[in-house]
């Protein structure tokens, strides 16, 4: 921690290592004085040492109480659900296409730093050492050393990391690529490792196809004795959008098969039956 010699304050005296301390405490005196359903971000350096590389801007937010688009946690219906650590990876993610990343290129992997709960967090990649983002629970441990009520989730975009664009800005937008014929949605349940991620799941039935298949979407995670021993059952619903003709059964039948076979090369899973 790099420490000030002429201090505004006790409380300033050092160059912040991360946003989040300050974000974290801001919700506190928040909650403290009766609000409950908050979202904060920053956009600022932050200083991991006292050479020139050791600055860097990171786009920081948090939020604490219900999930958005739910409402107060007091409600008629019943107490609504937190924010939680797949909130907090939507919300990177978005910041992420805001500020021109190819999100849908990046890697999502289950490792944070230590500050994040390590069961609820996760880091958003490009090829294993470009980090983008991190995301997750705050821990516990640190909600409680500054006497705030949790959860609280959150991200950090690095900025710096974020690659610049390949081509050069202009007004013009693209040409609308939309088709008059209707989609086709097909599901698929996979049973898989315990250690598989959905995302690598998602990643590979995508790659089947990426002109036919505009969507990959989880929707059912089933985990049972019935499956196997450390297994689990993923089901996903994939939408095909034909841009020329509708697609015939035979069609639908062989992007299926590319489907089921991509997704089986990648996880070591089957086709659930």
């Amino acid at each position: 921690v790099l420490k000030l010699a002429n201090l505004i304050s006790s409380e300033l005296g050092a160059m912040r290592p991360s946003l989040f301390p300050g974000l974290v405490a801001a919700l506190g005196r928040n909650i403290a004085r009766g609000a409950t359903d908050l979202g904060l971000f920053e956009t600022g350096p932050q200083y991991a040492g006292d050479k020139p590389d050791d600055q860097s801007i990171v786009v920081t937010g948090v939020r604490c109480g219900a999930r958005e688009g739910t409402g107060s946690a007091r409600h008629w219906t019943g107490a609504a659900p937190n924010a939680n650590v797949f909130d907090a990876k939507a919300d990177a993610l978005v910041v992420l296409e805001a500020a021109g990343a190819a999100a849908g290129s990046a890697q999502v992997v289950a490792e944070a730093p230590v500050y994040y709960h390590p069961g609820r967090s996760g880091t958003i990649r490009l090829g294993p050492k470009n980090v983008l983002a991190t995301f997750g629970e705050i821990h516990p441990r640190i909600l409680d050393k500054m006497d705030v009520a949790g959860p609280v989730v959150g991200f950090e975009i690095y900025v710096n990391n974020i690659p610049a664009p390949r081509a050069k800005a202009t007004k013009t937008k693209a040409a609308l690529n939309a088709s008059d014929l209707l989609p086709v949605e097909r599901d698929f349940a996979f049973i898989v490792n315990q250690s598989v991620t959905a995302d690598t799941l998602l990643k590979a039935a995508k790659g089947a196809d990426k002109n036919l298949i505009t969507n990959v979407a989880l929707f059912d995670l089933f985990e049972d004795e019935s499956i196997g021993e450390d297994k689990k059952s993923i089901a996903i619903a994939v939408t095909l959008q034909p841009k020329e003709k509708t697609m015939t059964d035979q069609e639908i039948e062989a992007i299926s098969t590319k489907i089921v076979a991509s997704v089986e090369k990648a996880t070591a899973g089957r086709l659930r039956s």
